[in-house]
């Protein structure tokens, strides 16, 4: 291809995106990759599963498998966690996303976990106002994936945990930090994810991070930003500008960090947009479509295959 002709279509596609900007590491393409099969693209079905059951509630998982899948497969998993600050929200966040990577060949998983009670404001020391319930249910939901990945069909070295702002949280947590296992989980069974999909995560809960009202002086506890290792996994960062959340100065860090460390870490800034810009919008796709071309593009460079097993 020449220069003039790549120009014209650098130019087709600014067009077509509505002139975003995407900053830093600049998208190789304005859309996710489609399936050819007219079959895949049907939405499928979600079967449900109960993980465990904690203060008499039972906690779920939805998971969709692709269209061909079989139990003897060994393909690539996503395991998904909603956003709401820890007190709010409920799996069906990633729907849209879901069905995008089950289009993919990969086998998907909304997880449902326990919320907190609105307290951080307390000041009884008696009240236990961390999201400890949050990551002791990520880490369980975890370990039954992996422990079931024969009868799912999926690879449990190809494991991703992915979310969005304290869902993002959350999936960060399991990619780097160690700790806050549940007392009844088998720690046999690993809790860590092979990659991280990080939708504006609240990932630094340290002074002045988000969560710090929570977790207080135990923020080492809880903050990925403050447990990266060099065993921890390669991630992709979604991040708006505009976001009153998450600086991007704390996104920055935190890939400079892991990138020091050898650990493959990308980071995809847009302009303009805030907190919660990826969710999926019927009037207007443009972020979720940019950020999910990305993980395309992303999936395909750590080698996890996207078609079959």
């Amino acid at each position: 291809m020449n220069l003039s002709t790549q120009s014209i279509l650098l130019i087709v596609g600014w067009f077509l995106t509505g002139g975003a900007v995407l900053g830093q590491n600049e998208s190789k393409s304005d859309q996710p990759k489609q399936s050819t099969d007219r079959q895949s693209e049907m939405t499928r079905p979600k079967e449900n599963h109960i993980y465990k059951n904690r203060e008499n509630q039972d906690l779920s998982l939805q998971i969709t498998k692709p269209q061909g899948w079989k139990s003897s497969d060994r393909r690539p998993a996503v395991v998904f966690f909603h956003g709401g600050a820890w007190v709010g929200g409920k799996p069906g966040q990633f729907n849209k996303h879901s069905e995008h990577l089950v289009n993919r060949g990969l086998v998907t998983i909304q997880a449902q976990y326990r919320l907190l009670k609105k307290t951080k404001q307390s000041t009884d020391p008696q009240i236990d106002k961390t999201p400890t319930p949050c990551i002791q249910d990520a880490k369980s939901a975890m370990r039954w994936v992996r422990s079931h990945a024969e009868q799912l069909g999926i690879d449990p070295e190809r494991l991703a945990a992915a979310g969005g702002s304290a869902g993002g949280h959350l999936a960060a947590f399991l990619g780097t930090t160690d700790g806050i296992d549940d007392p009844s989980d088998d720690l046999s069974v690993s809790a860590r994810a092979n990659a991280m999909l990080l939708f504006n995560p609240v990932y630094n809960n340290g002074p002045g991070g988000w969560g710090t009202a929570r977790v207080g002086n135990r923020f080492p506890e809880f903050s990925p930003a403050h447990n990266i290792s060099k065993d921890d996994a390669p991630c992709i960062v979604f991040l708006g500008t505009e976001d009153k959340l998450v600086p991007v100065e704390t996104a920055k860090r935190f890939q400079k960090e892991m990138q020091e460390l050898g650990i493959k870490s990308e980071l995809r800034l847009y302009e303009g947009a805030t907190h919660g810009f990826f969710n999926f919008n019927k009037e207007n796709g443009k972020w979720y479509h940019l950020t999910m071309a990305e993980v395309d593009s992303f999936l395909d460079e750590i080698k996890w295959t996207t078609q079959g097993n």
